[in-house]
C-alpha cells in the first residue's frame, strides 16, 4: 500500500470570530470523513491556546485531497477564510515514518 497523503493545519481566528469558525470547522468533520479517499480527519483545539484550531488529515492520495478541496463547501471556505482568520492558515504536508501495521489497516477516521 502506498503511504497516505497527510497534513496538519493550524487556524488562528480573529477573537471575535473564533466561536463561529469553530462551529464551521466542526461542520466539515462528518461529511469529510464520508468522502472517498479520506482515511482520517480530526479537528482539535489547542489546550494551551484556546481558540487556536488544529486539524489532521490523512488521505489515500493527493488526488483524493484535491477532490475534497474542489467541493463547493471547501472552495467557499477557502475564498472566505480570511473573514475568520487573524493570519492565514498554516498548513504542513507530512511524510509518515510510523505507518500503521498492515494488519491494523488504515481508515480509523
Amino acid at each position: 500500500m502506498t503511504q497516505p497523503f497527510t497534513l496538519v493545519g493550524i487556524a488562528r481566528p480573529r477573537p471575535e470570530r473564533a466561536a463561529e469558525l469553530k462551529e464551521l470547522l466542526l461542520s466539515f468533520v462528518e461529511p469529510t470523513r464520508r468522502e472517498p479517499g479520506c482515511l482520517e480527519y480530526h479537528f482539535h483545539e489547542d489546550r494551551d491556546e484556546p481558540g487556536v484550531f488544529v486539524f489532521y488529515e490523512a488521505w489515500r492520495s493527493r488526488e483524493d485531497l484535491d477532490a475534497h478541496l474542489a467541493l463547493p463547501r471547501m472552495r467557499d471556505f477557502w475564498e472566505r477564510r480570511m473573514d475568520y482568520l487573524a493570519s492565514d492558515l498554516e498548513i504542513r504536508f507530512l511524510t509518515m515514518h510510523s505507518p500503521y501495521a498492515a494488519a491494523e489497516g488504515l481508515g480509523r477516521r
